[in-house]
């Protein structure tokens, strides 16, 4: 008797509305969607089936997919209208997608991959044009851009991130849950005018909308994550929840500091979706997130300089520091589908943070030469003190945002041609205090703050005058910011016989206003971006596809980029422009009888009225002078496909060269000027245990530079960090899943699938530092760069669950 498996899902168009009517076929059996989209289809086990999902306004999707005997897959295809149906997507024991001109990772991948700091954006360091150089950080730079340069959305909605972030063991949890997310799509440049004002890159998430219900559980020595989802029976109803907790004390405790340290995160979020009709859908996005920190240093020893000359910092502390970060953020999305032609849509999103930075340590630090003697017994020790010294450190920081946004949305298609367009009203009300200052000690010298004007030869010569801070910013800011923007775009599918041509032009505008108490009067800026992409898919053998896209992207201030390093809002700040060429490649082809892909891209960036900035960890202050101007170079080249069968792994390597010219004084490079870039994603199995898996991420990285105290002139300051190599690995063991039950009865038949496993962050313990810290030695007059170095080797074990 012939064996089954199951298909089903929900049949969604580029819209995220459930498609009713949609034909699922194979051979000459098949079903439709009902009036919500949802469907399920039996087909026989064990051998490849090609199966067709189509609608009459809709692209076709095709795929080839191989399923076990009784299992039951899931598949939620969208079936669009634009060319990100070109091609034939493929299924080998999970969703595969080819997408122009944007990367779609695949969710259980981004779940599985080991990384010190897990979720979507640990695997985006993987990839060509992205770089970080902190694990303990979900920020990245994307081709010479920085940190505040790259838009993220969930369900086509804005999301935002914390503005007091100061260091890579401070940041939390990433907004995205991956427990949630059913798609994942990044573009690193050349993107539409749909998509918002921001320099660098696009991050577009999906979330799910549950067809049955399950809910799933992840453990590990970090902490933990739990997710829920469901939907009713009249199928109108679909809700996903999900609650996070980590601790990152077994990562810090693992670094040269010696110290009290609690940074804990939490977060609890949810997408609720309801069906009033078949023409209008209500969903619901909602997160409040609380991270704290209580730090308390105690004692740090850094060795540095060179094998004949080796250095040392030894610092001992007193004090503490206190963090907390409150988020809460909710969004309301409705979407009405007038006809088969015409889709809108009206988002209302509300963000409020509340954050607080408050610290007082005082730090004894000496400077000193190590006895590198091997056959001391003092070896490794420092013998003598060069300079001696201390320093106390204090702030008094709090931020309150409170941001609104409401944005309309619409979408027509006819035939080949698709029309999209959007407005919206964004409301910025930000007060800040900020209270810093740093007061330096040199063997009973108190060290003034490096004014050019002013001639400081301590200790030899003693200054009379009074004590001062070595370092101090103070400012109450009161800030009002409203924006309006908008787009419209059109899209076109066409063909020259057999050759397939998709273009899309479009253009955004953006004008905003600044105002407020402690703010000084000034008149409103507009920008206007136009945008171009076109994508050709000759009739070739070869299936080949090439792109070029490009245009002008402006990035309005936000407060950060408006508060220059002495925390003094100048209103008047320009938006950063970026003209951007992006040219493409895709080649699709099949080697040892599987699917692969190369795709390889060449941009040029041009940028004016650029805002410098300095980066003190992952904290960005800037000049708040458009001052600059600055370029970014590069290639891109990544080959993804089955390397193991039925699985993904790719290999990425990225050449960037970025380089900025402030006041004309000539061109230096960036802080994130990322020369060489290489990354590598395996997952494999072992044949004869197929339930035994492996996930090996690793990236190598040229180091950046590194950096300059915050007083101090770049241009004097250009040396780089030592590159960047770290290797994170796991193995799991799948005790259960639906192809693998155990004997009838048995009460692990209970979990749908159920995993134990562990992992290796940093597997050949690689000493990689992130910035560095700068130590001024009164005797010889001299600064010395000392490297803030991150996690050694660090063991994690894990179990995962699903219900």
């Amino acid at each position: 008797m012939a064996q089954n498996a199951t298909l089903k899902g929900v049949v969604l168009d580029e819209n995220n509305i459930p498609v009713s009517g949609a034909n699922i076929s194979y051979n000459d059996s098949g079903t439709q969607s009902d009036k919500n989209g949802v469907y399920q289809l039996s087909i026989p086990a064990n051998q490849e089936i090609e199966v067709n999902i189509s609608h009459i306004s809709l692209k076709n999707v095709q795929f080839t997919i191989r399923l076990e005997e009784n299992q039951e897959y899931e598949l939620n295809p969208i079936l669009k209208t634009d060319i990100e149906q070109i091609g034939e997507v493929v299924i080998s024991g999970r969703e595969r997608k080819i997408v122009e001109g944007i990367t779609t990772l695949d969710p259980e991948t981004i779940r599985t991959t080991p990384s010190a700091n897990a979720g979507v954006e640990g695997l985006l360091k993987s990839l060509p044009g992205v770089s970080s150089n902190n694990e303990l950080s979900t920020q990245y730079a994307v081709r010479g851009g920085n940190y505040d340069e790259n838009l993220v959305y969930i369900n086509e909605i804005e999301v935002y991130r914390p503005f007091l972030i100061r260091s890579g063991q401070q940041e939390g949890l990433s907004f995205v849950n991956t427990d949630l997310v059913r798609n994942v799509d990044f573009s690193a440049g050349g993107f539409q005018a749909k998509y918002g004002d921001k320099l660098s890159s696009v991050l577009d998430i999906t979330y799910k909308r549950p067809t049955r219900l399950g809910a799933t559980a992840d453990l590990s020595l970090l902490g933990g994550s739990i997710s829920a989802g469901g939907v009713t029976k009249d199928k109108k109803l679909a809700a996903i929840v999900g609650i996070r907790y980590r601790d990152n004390s077994l990562l810090v405790d693992a670094k040269n500091t010696e110290t009290n340290f609690r940074p804990r995160f939490a977060d609890v979020q949810t997408y609720l979706s309801y069906n009033f009709s078949k023409k209008f859908e209500l969903g619901f996005l909602g997160n409040l997130a609380l991270n704290t920190y209580d730090y308390e240093p105690l004692r740090q020893q850094v060795n540095f300089g060179t094998l004949q000359t080796v250095q040392a910092l030894t610092v001992h502390y007193n004090g503490q520091e206190k963090d907390r970060y409150e988020t809460y953020f909710g969004a309301l999305k409705g979407t009405y589908r007038a006809n088969d032609n015409l889709t809108l849509r009206l988002i209302a999103s509300g963000y409020h943070t509340q954050e607080q930075e408050h610290y007082d340590i005082f730090a004894a630090y000496a400077l000193g030469t190590v006895n590198t003697d091997i056959g001391s017994e003092n070896l490794g020790e420092v013998e003598f003190s060069e300079g001696v010294g201390s320093q106390l450190t204090h702030a008094r920081n709090d931020l309150d945002a409170l941001i609104f946004n409401i944005e309309h949305k619409g979408t027509y298609t006819a035939d080949k041609h698709q029309f999209d367009w959007g407005i919206k009203y964004t409301s910025e009300d930000i007060k800040d205090r900020l209270q810093e200052f740093e007061i330096i000690d040199s063997a009973g010298f108190s060290i003034r703050p490096p004014i050019l004007d002013l001639r400081n030869d301590q200790p030899y010569t003693p200054y009379a005058s009074p004590i001062i801070p070595f370092a101090s910013v103070r400012a109450t800011n009161s800030t009002n910011i409203d924006r309006i923007s908008g787009y419209v775009q059109y899209s076109l599918r066409s063909h020259i016989k057999e050759t397939e041509i998709w273009t899309n032009i479009g253009i955004r505008a953006h004008n905003w206003n600044i105002s407020g108490s402690t703010v000084n009067s000034a008149d409103s800026q507009i920008v206007f971006s136009p945008r171009a992409q076109i994508a050709i898919k000759p009739d070739w053998k070869t299936d080949m596809i090439f792109r070029a896209s490009g245009g002008l992207y402006h990035q309005p201030p936000f407060y950060r980029e408006l508060r220059d390093s002495l925390g003094i809002v100048r209103p008047n700040v320009k938006a950063q422009q970026s003209a951007h060429l992006v040219l493409g490649n895709d080649y699709s082809f099949s080697m040892w009888n599987r699917p692969f892909k190369l795709t390889t891209e060449l941009y040029y960036k041009t940028l004016a009225d650029v805002n410098p900035y300095t980066i003190e960890n992952v904290r960005i202050r800037y000049r708040a002078r458009n001052n600059a101007k600055a370029y970014a170079q590069g290639i891109d080249v990544r080959l993804n496909g089955e390397f193991v069968p039925g699985t993904e792994s790719w290999v990425s390597v990225g050449y960037l060269k970025t380089e900025e010219n402030i006041d004309d004084r000539g061109y230096i490079s960036r802080p994130t000027d990322q020369r060489l870039k290489v990354g590598v994603l395996f997952q494999d199995y072992v044949p004869s245990i197929p339930s035994l898996k492996m996930y090996l991420n690793m990236v190598y990285q040229t180091g950046v530079p590194g950096g300059s105290p915050s007083y101090a002139d770049p241009y004097d300051f250009q040396t780089r960090l030592r590159d960047y190599r770290r290797a994170d690995l796991g193995i799991s063991y799948v005790v259960v899943d639906q192809n693998k039950r155990l004997k009838e009865g048995h009460f692990l038949n209970t979990f749908r699938e159920l995993n134990l496993g562990f992992e290796i962050y940093n597997i050949f313990d690689n000493q990689n530092a992130i910035t560095n810290t700068f130590v001024r030695d009164a005797a010889s007059q001299l600064q010395f760069a000392i490297p803030n170095f991150l996690t050694p080797r660090v063991f994690n074990v894990r179990l995962g669950m699903k219900f």
